[in-house]
């Protein structure tokens, strides 16, 4: 897979979730520049990238929506006291994997980062999955042979997007709405 075709697939997924979000109301049509929380990407990535490979294979909904609720955690942080938490050099192992471990990682940054109601954490979580499903089947459709380096490569983009559309769920439900200046 050459640079030109990973990267019209990375716009590709990014151009489904955008249309599904907007649909569902979660983002503005206007998407969000956050260069703090874009920089945060590839140490985040790095360092989810051994459980949520592990999980692909059994739990491919999972392993990619997790990412989506990171980026929502991230959000949060940033808005919240982002000069403290900027200082942490690999979020996810410091904060949200220790909070309850891999598996209830969504519990937590619902429950205790994002500090979501019951009916809030539905919402959001049905949200998550249902863009996670939408992006699972977009990558399948592309017929990449499992273990490859296309594959990975390709897997890595779909959860680029998925941090990115965590962070604009969650900055629109801070009440952040971009407009364009003329």
């Amino acid at each position: 897979m050459n640079q030109e075709y990973q990267e019209k697939f990375e716009q590709k997924v990014h151009q489904l979730i955008a249309n599904y979000l907007v649909g569902k109301d979660a983002i503005d049509n206007m998407l969000p520049e956050a260069p703090d929380i874009e920089d945060r990407w590839e140490g985040i990535c790095n360092a989810y990238l051994p459980d949520g490979a592990r999980e692909f294979q059994n739990y491919p909904t999972v392993s990619l929506g997790w990412m989506m609720f990171i980026g929502m955690a991230v959000a949060k942080m940033w808005d919240e006291d982002w000069e403290m938490y900027s200082k942490f050099e690999d979020i996810y192992a410091t904060i949200l994997l220790k909070g309850k471990g891999y598996d209830l990682m969504d519990e937590y940054i619902c429950q205790d980062i994002l500090k979501l109601t019951p009916e809030e954490e539905e919402k959001t979580s049905t949200l998550v999955a249902d863009t996670a499903t939408l992006v699972h089947k977009a990558l399948m459709r592309e017929g990449f042979e499992a273990g490859t380096p296309e594959a990975f490569n390709a897997y890595v983009r779909c959860l680029h997007q998925l941090y990115y559309f965590g962070a604009a769920v969650e900055l629109k439900r801070l009440g952040y709405h971009m407009t364009q200046i003329s």
